[in-house]
């Protein structure tokens, strides 16, 4: 048996990461921390609040609340993988995370991301169904089919990540275990890893991940554009069913948008526009998805009209 290379000897992997942070700066960082305390704290009582009124209001308990409901609670899950140790560590002077901590947080992280991209597919094709076809709505858009729709957008996002994180969890380490961002994320972690099968491990993971990406994506950007042919064919309403659907573009695109330049452009020139670009679809959209898409609604608020007289 011939003995194994240095380079072999040390392909392993490490036991705890280093995660570089946004700066080391102490007033940089207690601005953060300031920053994404409110930020978190604004996501989940807004995302909460949409929880409740959904399950509790009847009136809301249409297929549409059922899929904003849904995505408020992905909202809460989603911003709670990574806020919550990006404020730790703002108090840390040595911000690290274990090999194990740092796949589950990639696990649940793209868990819940790939969810959301494929919840908010469904609620699209939802809108393109009611405002295309609103005779035959109620028979399309029946209760099984919301329910399926939900169950297709939690298992889709859960089998992906699944993969990614088995992948990821196989990966070695020979260099610096430091990853150069603000939580564990598959483009930097790959950075680090000195596998001689890189090229093929980032195919399958990309592969997989744009898969659900771009697919969710794309069925979007379809049923928006039927909306939109319909609401010129129509022209009744034109101008309250445009902001909607402006609304609902405006979040998906900077969610697709940042989320395709970090995944799809790994090798950026400035490490601040990645992190930058990271903070926007991991913690900035679940913020707005509850103001953009329900806290504007009018049912929405005559529910939380209700709901404050019931309290008083």
């Amino acid at each position: 048996m011939s003995p194994e290379s240095p380079q072999q000897r040390n392909l392993s992997s490490p036991t705890i990461f280093l995660l570089s942070g946004f700066s080391t700066a102490y007033r940089v960082q207690v601005t953060l921390c300031l920053c994404f305390s409110l930020v978190y704290l604004v996501t989940v009582l807004g995302n909460l609040l949409i929880v409740t009124l959904v399950w509790l209001d009847n009136h809301l308990h249409s297929p549409m609340y059922t899929f904003l409901g849904h995505l408020s609670f992905l909202d809460i899950c989603y911003s709670s993988v990574t806020l919550p140790k990006i404020l730790g560590d703002s108090f840390s002077l040595k911000r690290t995370i274990s090999f194990v901590g740092c796949l589950t947080q990639i696990y649940f992280f793209l868990c819940f991301g790939g969810s959301e991209c494929m919840l908010l597919a469904a609620m699209a094709y939802d809108r393109y169904l009611a405002i295309c076809h609103p005779l035959h709505y109620p028979a399309l858009m029946s209760k099984k089919m919301c329910r399926c729709l939900v169950a297709i957008s939690w298992l889709s996002g859960s089998f992906s990540s699944l993969i990614q994180a088995f992948l990821a969890a196989h990966l070695p380490f020979c260099g610096s275990n430091t990853i150069n961002h603000l939580f564990c994320e598959m483009p930097f972690l790959l950075k680090v890893s000195c596998s001689p099968n890189a090229p093929l491990n980032k195919i399958i993971l990309y592969v997989s991940a744009g898969t659900i990406a771009m697919g969710s994506f794309l069925l979007t950007l379809v049923s928006y554009v039927h909306i939109v042919r319909a609401v010129l064919q129509k022209g009744a309403g034109t101008q309250r069913t445009f902001a909607t659907c402006i609304s609902h573009l405006t979040v998906v695109s900077l969610f697709f948008g940042a989320g395709a330049i970090v995944y799809l452009v790994p090798h950026s020139s400035s490490s601040k526009v990645d992190k930058a670009l990271a903070l926007l679809y991991a913690t900035v959209t679940p913020m707005l998805n509850p103001i953009i898409y329900s806290l504007r609604n009018s049912e929405v608020k005559q529910a939380i009209r209700k709901a404050l007289h019931r309290g008083v």
